[in-house]
C-alpha cells in the first residue's frame, strides 16, 4: 500500500505536547460554561469566615450536608446570598479542602473530639483521615481511654449527688416521688463511712484506723517469728529408779518447739475483731451484695478472716507437733491484707492498673523468657557433655532449667556453672539474651505508668466545680433581647447605631467590616441571585437598594 505513513508522536515529542495543550484548552473552554460559571459559585459563611467554592466541588462527596445545599434552607441569607453555619471555622477549612482535593487532613490546633463532632455535623466519616495524620488524630482516643480508667478508679472523685446515690441503691423511683424513708436516707451515709474516706471527717478517721490496724497485724505476724519473741517448749527427761531426797534426778532436756509470746495472741484477736466488724458492716450497708462479694478486695478480706478463725480452731483442737506447720501456713495468708491499702493510696491503684494495662506486654515477656529457658537448658546440657567433664553439674535438662532461669533473669547465684568452653559460650549468650528480652517491654510498662500517673495528677488539679453552659434549647427567649425597666430611661450609646444587616456582615478574616457591609447592603441582587457592584453616586441605584432592603 503506497502512501504517506503517519508517525505517532512520542511522550516527550514537542508536537504531542502542543496537541495535548490544545486539547486541554478546548476542553477547559467547554467546561468553563458549566463549572466555572458564576451561577455555580457558592458562598459559605462558617463562624464568621467566608469561603467561596463551586457547586460541583460540593457534589463530589454525596449524601453530606454540603452536597444538599438549597436556597430553601433556614440558614440561607437571600440578601447576602450566602449560607451561614455557626461552626468551627478552622476545622471547616480542612473539610472544604477535603472536597477540593479528596484528602482529609487533621488540624493540629484543635482537639480530637471537636474534630469528630465537626465531621459528624457535616456528615463525613472520621476514618477517611490521611495516614500522615492518623497517629496524631487517634491520640485523643488513647487519652480518653486513660481518663475512663482513671475515672473508674475513683481518685479524688467529687461527692455524688442525691440523685446518683438513689440510682446506685436502686431507689430512683422513691427519690423522684419524694418518698424516701429514714433507712433509705441513712444507709448511703453509713456505706460512705466504710467505703469512701473522703465523704466526711468520720470516714477519714475510720480510714486511718483501718490502715493502722492492717499495719499492726502485719508487723505482729513478722515480729512473732523472731527468736527473741518466742518461748521454747522444753521437755525434761529424768533418770528412772534414782531418787535423791524423795525427788527424781534430772539428766537432760529437749526443746520440742517454740511458741510466740502470748501478747501476740491478743494483738491478733483485736485486729481480727476489727476486720470482722468492718467486713460485716460493709456487707450489710453495701448497695449490691452480689457485686460486693465479687470484688477482689472483698474476696481477700473474706479469705484472711476465715483463715484466722480456722487457725484459732486448730489451735484449740490439735495439740500435736505436726499441726504447727499447717497453722503457720494459715497464718501466712494474713499478708494478703496489704492489698487493702489500695483503698487508701491512689499510687497503689495506679500501679495495679499499670500492670493491667501492660498485661499483653507482660504475657509476651513471660513467653519469651520460658522459650529462652527451655532452649538454653537443652544447649547447656549437651554442651557440657561434649567434652570430658568429671565435675558436670548438668545431669539432665530439667536440672539445667534452674540455671537457665537464673541466668536469663541476670541474677546468677553461682550454684551451678558450666565448666567446658562450649558451655561457657552458651552461658554468655544466655546472659545477653536475658538482658535484651527483659529490657524490651520495660519502656512500654514505664510509659503506661507515666501516662496514667500524669493524667491522674492533671485530673486532681482540675477545679471541682465548673460553670455550666446552657444548651441551645435551654436558652429562654427573654435572654435573647434586652428588657427595659419601666420608668427608667435606657442609657444611650456613644457609638452610632448600625443596621441589623451590618451586624451580620463580617469580613473575610472574621472581623467586622462595616464599610463593606454597607456597600453590600446598598447593592441590589439580580434575578439570578448574584450581587453586582453599583455606582455609589447613582441615585437610582440607591433608591433601588433601599426598596429591596425595606421589602
Amino acid at each position: 500500500m503506497h502512501g504517506r505513513s503517519f508517525r505517532r508522536p512520542r511522550r516527550d515529542d514537542p508536537q504531542r505536547s502542543s496537541m495535548r495543550l490544545l486539547y486541554d484548552e478546548t476542553a477547559f473552554g467547554d467546561r468553563k460554561g458549566s463549572w466555572m460559571d458564576p451561577e455555580q459559585r457558592v458562598i459559605l459563611n462558617v463562624g464568621g469566615i467566608r469561603h467561596e467554592t463551586y457547586t460541583h466541588v460540593l457534589k463530589k462527596i454525596p449524601a453530606t450536608r454540603l452536597s444538599r445545599l438549597t436556597p430553601n434552607l433556614a440558614n440561607y441569607d437571600s440578601v447576602l446570598n450566602e449560607y451561614f453555619f455557626d461552626r468551627h471555622p478552622g476545622v471547616f477549612a480542612m473539610i472544604l479542602n477535603y472536597y477540593r482535593t479528596g484528602k482529609l487532613h487533621y488540624p493540629t490546633n484543635v482537639c480530637g473530639p471537636l474534630f469528630e463532632e465537626e465531621l459528624e455535623f457535616w456528615g463525613l466519616d472520621a476514618n477517611q483521615v490521611e495516614p500522615c495524620c492518623w497517629m496524631t488524630y487517634t491520640q485523643h482516643r488513647d487519652t480518653q481511654d486513660t481518663l475512663a480508667v482513671i475515672e473508674s478508679l475513683d481518685l479524688d472523685r467529687d461527692p455524688p449527688t442525691e440523685e446518683e446515690v438513689a440510682k446506685k441503691f436502686g431507689w430512683e423511683d422513691d427519690y423522684y416521688s419524694h418518698s424516701l424513708n429514714w433507712w433509705q436516707r441513712t444507709k448511703p451515709r453509713l456505706w460512705a463511712l466504710f467505703d469512701d474516706p473522703n465523704s466526711s471527717k468520720l470516714a477519714q478517721i475510720r480510714s486511718y484506723l483501718s490502715v493502722i490496724v492492717v499495719l499492726v497485724s502485719i508487723l505482729s505476724f513478722m515480729a512473732k517469728t523472731h527468736p527473741y519473741f518466742r518461748i521454747p517448749q522444753i521437755t525434761v527427761i529424768y533418770e528412772t529408779g534414782v531418787i535423791l531426797e524423795n525427788r527424781r534426778a534430772a539428766i537432760g532436756a529437749i526443746k520440742d518447739f517454740t511458741q510466740p509470746w502470748s501478747h501476740f495472741f491478743y494483738i491478733d484477736a483485736i485486729c481480727n475483731v476489727w476486720f470482722t466488724f468492718e467486713l460485716i458492716a460493709r456487707l450489710f450497708f453495701c448497695p449490691n451484695i452480689s457485686k460486693f462479694l465479687r470484688s477482689p478486695l472483698t474476696i481477700i478480706d473474706i479469705i484472711c478472716t476465715v483463715a484466722y478463725y480456722i487457725d484459732l480452731l486448730l489451735h484449740a483442737i490439735l495439740l500435736q507437733a505436726g499441726s504447727i506447720v499447717t497453722l503457720d501456713f494459715l497464718s501466712m495468708i494474713c499478708v494478703m491484707r496489704l492489698f487493702k491499702l489500695t483503698q487508701h493510696f491512689s499510687g497503689l491503684k495506679i500501679l495495679i492498673q499499670t500492670f493491667k494495662a501492660s498485661a499483653e506486654e507482660l504475657g509476651l515477656l513471660v513467653f519469651f523468657v520460658l522459650l529462652a529457658i527451655v532452649i538454653f537448658a537443652a544447649l547447656v546440657y549437651y554442651a557440657e557433655r561434649s567434652q570430658l567433664n568429671p565435675d558436670n553439674q548438668f545431669t539432665s535438662i530439667p536440672t539445667g532449667l534452674w540455671w537457665s532461669l537464673i541466668t536469663v533473669s541476670t541474677v546468677g547465684f553461682g550454684d551451678m556453672v558450666p565448666k567446658t568452653w562450649l558451655g561457657m559460650v552458651v552461658g554468655s549468650v544466655c546472659a545477653m539474651m536475658g538482658v535484651l528480652t527483659i529490657a524490651l517491654p520495660v519502656p512500654v510498662i514505664v510509659s503506661n505508668f507515666s501516662n496514667l500517673y500524669s493524667h491522674s495528677q492533671a485530673r486532681s488539679k482540675l477545679p471541682k466545680k465548673r460553670r455550666r453552659v446552657l444548651q441551645a434549647h435551654e436558652v429562654k427567649p427573654n435572654l435573647l433581647s434586652v428588657k427595659s425597666v419601666p420608668g427608667k430611661p435606657r442609657k444611650r450609646s456613644n457609638t452610632p447605631a448600625t443596621p441589623p444587616i451590618d451586624q451580620r456582615k463580617t469580613g473575610i478574616n472574621g472581623g467586622a467590616d462595616v464599610g463593606k457591609g454597607e456597600e453590600m447592603a446598598r447593592t441590589p441582587r439580580s434575578a439570578k441571585g448574584h450581587l453586582h457592584h453599583s455606582n455609589p453616586h447613582s441615585s437610582a441605584n440607591h433608591q433601588e437598594a433601599n426598596r429591596l432592603i425595606e421589602n
